[in-house]
């Protein structure tokens, strides 16, 4: 079951309000000592998370289907990049992670027990049973927090961001569990942050002929700009007409360019963890990841979410750009600073 984005938490009806987790989504299938840990796209994640086997085995029923999310806290806050270097083709490179980063996997819904499928129960049902299952677990085995209070979500909504989460759910009490439909709501943090455009890269359909996003960065406080994320989602008018509009950006770009060395870069330079804007991933394998640099000249207005570490998290929106703002005022000092707050208050004891 998918959510749907809206602006602000729903002041009518009757709802459950959840903590929005930044994970990856999953599936729990159990039966016996059969599990499969399944991701959004059917493919199995029981390899890069073999540390919750065992413990969904001992903590759930012999058969049973629940629906949640696997993260990674270090250091009080949800880590998002520690949980992508979870998808390596190394057995043993995930043996050691999964070691010195343990995983959890929070749950939030439940779709079968025994041989009874509870899709069409109201959700509130549905909830109580998952607390009932549920209520001797322990880590790595999570419950999510839920209530039925809108200002008790609006406060999570507020303070939750600085233990690395993603927003609130709403998910209606008397909802049945509709697959593939976005009967959920989700309210996500939205900010906006004037960026330099260090460059772009080409639309995937090919020819050249269209841009497909633009390369963002900030400088930091010892004057170096660096790459903090892309923004796009450009209608394809808007994409045509970008190519005439940098154009004369990218006369003689690359030669005083401060990401010039990401250029030269070999691809084993990028597996070696370097943060360049061109450099594949194991997220990205078989796209065109390739830029073009301009000269970092042009200033852009773009909303964003939240930051993971010194970039943002999602992709950004286009707002504007800012001609009357000057390269140099594009640093970190205008982002808004969250205070982190420990994942232990999030999971009270008796929660």
């Amino acid at each position: 079951m998918l959510a749907k984005r809206v602006g602000e938490l729903p002041a009518a009806g009757n709802w459950i309000f959840e903590p929005k987790w930044d994970g990856f989504r999953a599936l729990v299938f159990q039966d016996r000592d059969e599990i499969l840990i399944q991701s959004r796209d059917e493919k199995s994640l029981n390899r890069y998370f073999p540390e919750l086997l065992e413990p969904l085995r001992s903590e759930l029923p012999a058969r049973v289907v629940a629906d949640g999310e696997i993260v990674i806290a270090r250091n009080g806050v949800l880590d998002f990049e520690a949980l992508q270097l979870r998808i390596h083709p190394a057995a043993s490179r995930v043996k050691l992670l999964s070691q010195e980063t343990p995983a959890s996997i929070v749950l939030f819904d439940l779709l079968s027990e025994g041989d009874q499928d509870l899709r069409s129960m109201a959700f509130q049902e549905r909830r109580l049973k998952l607390e009932s299952l549920l209520s001797t677990a322990a880590p790595p085995i999570r419950l999510t927090p839920a209530t039925p209070e809108i200002n008790v979500a609006a406060d999570w909504f507020r303070r939750f961001e600085g233990a690395g989460l993603d927003g609130v759910v709403a998910k209606a009490i008397s909802g049945t569990y509709e697959s593939n439909k976005r009967v959920m709501l989700k309210v996500k943090h939205e900010r906006d942050c004037d960026c330099v455009v260090g460059g772009f890269r080409w639309h995937k359909n090919g020819g050249r002929v269209a841009v497909g996003s633009l390369l963002l960065g900030l400088y930091d406080d010892a004057g170096a700009l660096q790459h903090v994320g892309v923004c796009g989602s450009f209608k394809d008018s808007v994409r045509r007409d970008l190519v005439e509009y940098l154009a004369r950006y990218r006369r003689d770009a690359l030669a005083d360019h401060p990401w010039k060395r990401w250029a030269e870069l070999e691809p084993a330079d990028a597996e070696a963890g370097h943060r360049m804007p061109g450099g594949q991933s194991r997220w990205s394998q078989g796209k065109d990841l390739s830029w073009e640099p301009l000269r970092p000249e042009l200033v852009v207005e773009v909303a964003y979410e939240h930051m993971q570490g010194r970039r943002f998290r999602h992709l950004a929106q286009f707002r504007r750009w800012r001609p009357d703002k000057k390269p140099s005022d594009c640093t970190y000092d205008q982002l808004e600073v969250v205070p982190p707050l420990e994942l232990a208050v999030i999971f009270a004891s008796g929660r």
